[in-house]
């Protein structure tokens, strides 16, 4: 089947090895690069250089308020993707539009957005100051960026799913008795899964490289407020390229291994559903 296709469409060889060749210049030659700056260093420069409590305590902030945000993007994104799929209301084309804004957004405008409104004496942060206390300039304001900059990969990623499922496939199992808690549970859900855990991963590792957004809502204060992306442009205003490229290449390893665990998940729950 697959050597049919090859012989039927035309230009197969032409788009191989276009996407070859992009692939290798655009993500692979850079990355490549990356790595070889990194490593010209000794191992020992090399674990001094990504493995200081200074670099620790960056890594812990970026991973955990990344991981934070991608799991509450988890919970809005059904909510949303589900609201637009199965409900027709006035200004729902506009809701569905406005889910994308963050991609067109410049992140560093969000970032300065919400650092002017969740401040102690802004429009939000003065109200929410008595219940939350300030949340700009702490971790819930990271979190908060990075839930704006992830939220559209999951409902993009899980709306397609929802408007393809098979309608008849609910109508039986409510003819067959099933509450409406059984038939999303049992006959919904398990389609969601895979599509969800898409989401999830693309906006965990949008969270785990974002720099614009988070530099405006947040201190930068070492061993305290700093990302990983902050540590390495400071590394990089130091003229410590080689150190730069070392803690880089940490955080790629990192994304690296969370994709490949979450990747792993999803083909286990297709296969499963």
């Amino acid at each position: 089947m697959a050597v049919g296709m090859k012989k039927a469409l035309p230009g197969y060889r032409l788009g191989l090895g276009m996407t070859t060749a992009f692939l290798g210049l655009i993500v692979l030659l850079p990355l490549a690069a990356g790595a070889a700056k990194a490593f010209e260093l000794s191992p020992s420069e090399f674990l001094a250089a990504v493995w200081t409590p200074r670099t620790v305590a960056a890594y812990k902030l970026t991973l955990w308020t990344s991981f934070a945000a991608a799991s509450i993007n988890v919970v809005l994104g059904l909510t949303v993707a589900w609201t637009l799929v199965r409900y027709d209301f006035p200004g729902r084309k506009i809701l569905d539009a406005l889910v994308d804004i963050p991609f067109a957004l410049p992140t560093a405008v969000a970032g300065l957005i919400y650092a002017n409104l969740y401040i102690a004496d802004g429009p939000v942060g003065r109200l929410l100051m008595p219940m939350t206390g300030e949340i700009a300039y702490t971790p819930a304001g990271i979190v908060l960026v990075l839930i704006f900059t992830g939220f559209p990969f999951v409902v993009r990623s899980v709306q397609p799913v929802l408007e393809d499922l098979d309608a008849e496939m609910e109508e039986a199992a409510m003819i067959l008795g099933a509450s409406p808690l059984q038939n999303f549970m049992r006959v919904i859900l398990p389609n969601l899964i895979a599509p969800t855990l898409t989401g999830f991963t693309l906006a965990l590792a949008r969270s785990v490289g974002e720099y614009g957004s988070v530099i405006f809502i947040s201190t930068n204060r070492p061993y305290e407020m700093e990302i990983a992306p902050v540590l390495i442009v400071a590394r990089l205003e130091e003229y410590a390229y080689r150190e730069a490229a070392a803690v880089a290449v940490v955080l790629l390893a990192v994304s690296f291994v969370l994709l490949i665990a979450i990747n792993l998940l999803e083909r286990r729950s297709r296969r499963h559903g």
